[in-house]
């Protein structure tokens, strides 16, 4: 057991204390969107809360990782959970005051959404300099698992306490796992710098401009990243369509839309526990291709042709007990390949690459339900626009199959 988790003393720390202060952050979230919907009765302006969080993610990432390539990893880290630290402060202050405001909760979170664009590729570069090579796939399924874990226990765990004390208590408990990490990665986490003598030579345009000639020139790594794009424009249409279809179906409702969604978290659980433990593949890039039409295609499938609970939530688990076993893969193929220096930046780029199909799929998945199935053919039709969203998965991995075929990542 020993050799099995050698070299990894400091990751734990970080990456507990790290998971402690998201699954805080995660109920804040939460319990805010909670008390804006009370507030207001409008799902719009509720759901304007996650576009304020992720806006920055997606328009400022590439230039983010490029300062974070210039920067201290442990004091930017740090300096990022301060001022998020400050965001939640605030909201605690305006409440108390009664002052708090929907415009306040927006331009909060966007606020919060920066800094975790700054944090994001900083972390990401702190991990791999931290973590014997030998041991990512295992660190990997470990990040998977805490996330896993703050997706399935922050919503009860958040509804409680802000029954219980309101959304006071809740910024009372975000605060404190804050401080938790804070003076957890402040005392105990010993960061080594990346040697990069000339990175501060180089002017923020150029910094970017060599994020995105590396990828350029490394085929796999643009081609998986374009892949997984593809792949999240499809996953987010389905999570657009789930609820309506579970809403609307017969023997659905709230109660089987919160089992669907409880077998996800499970899933994926389940699925972290076995990227931590299993082998290295025969070969990455073919497993995150294979995993990837299983999940898209399966998962909408059984959901479409399904007409009751227990199949919604087979089908989740079918869709998404290996998706942690692919983000292993595809982390281990990132973290070994692109040098530490550059890691920051293509981070950045990669995930302005990589998501920016989220909003588009959901505003997609949503238009597909509304606008186009349901008028074709009634209550059928959130089924028939899960089908579709089947299809254009299947199509999308089927697109890239040639492509990746083209290279292989083997250990």
């Amino acid at each position: 057991m020993k050799k099995r988790y050698a070299g990894l003393g400091t990751f734990f720390i970080l990456w507990s204390t790290q998971s402690l202060s998201q699954l805080g952050s995660e109920m804040t979230y939460f319990a805010l969107t909670l008390w804006l919907y009370e507030r207001t009765g409008s799902a719009l302006q509720t759901a304007l809360l996650g576009v304020c969080s992720y806006a920055p993610y997606v328009l400022v990432s590439v230039f983010a990782g490029a300062l974070s390539d210039r920067w201290d990893k442990k004091r930017t880290l740090l300096a990022c959970d301060t001022l998020a630290a400050c965001c939640s402060a605030a909201v605690l202050i305006l409440l108390r005051a009664g002052a708090l405001r929907p415009g306040h909760l927006y331009a909060l979170n966007a606020l919060a959404g920066l800094m975790n664009t700054v944090q994001q590729p900083a972390g990401e570069v702190a991990m791999t300099l931290i973590t014997p090579r030998s041991q990512y796939q295992r660190t990997s399924g470990l990040r998977s698992l805490s996330n896993s874990l703050a997706t399935i226990i922050h919503p009860p765990l958040a509804a409680t306490l802000f029954a219980l004390t309101g959304m006071e208590g809740v910024i009372w408990v975000d605060l404190a796992t804050f401080a938790a990490a804070f003076l957890s990665l402040a005392l105990f986490v010993p960061i080594p710098p990346v040697s990069a003598p000339t990175q501060r030579r180089e002017s923020l345009w150029r910094s970017v401009a060599g994020a995105l000639g590396y990828m350029r020139e490394n085929g796999l790594i643009l081609t998986l990243i374009l892949f997984m794009a593809g792949v999240n424009l499809a996953a987010s249409a389905f999570d657009a369509v789930l609820p309506p279809y579970v809403l609307s179906a017969p023997g659905g409702g709230e109660a089987a839309l919160g089992a669907v969604g409880s077998c996800a978290g499970l899933a994926m659980l389940a699925g972290s526990l076995l990227a931590s433990a299993m082998p290295p593949p025969r070969d990455r890039v073919r497993l995150i291709w294979r995993i990837a039409l299983f999940s898209l295609g399966t998962e909408c499938f059984m959901l479409a042709f399904a007409r009751t609970p227990p199949w919604w939530c087979l089908a989740q688990i079918a869709g998404w007990l290996l998706v942690p076993v692919m983000n292993a893969c595809m982390d281990v193929i990132l973290r070994s390949t692109i040098p530490a220096g550059l890691q920051g930046r293509v981070y950045a780029c990669r995930n302005t690459l990589q998501f920016f199909t989220l909003p588009v799929g959901t505003l997609a998945g949503g238009a597909l339900v509304d606008k186009v199935c349901v008028p074709l053919a009634g209550a059928a039709g959130p089924a028939l626009a899960m089908g579709l969203v089947g299809l254009a998965g299947v199509v999308i991995c089927l697109a890239f199959r040639r492509l990746l075929g083209r290279y292989t990542y083997k250990e």
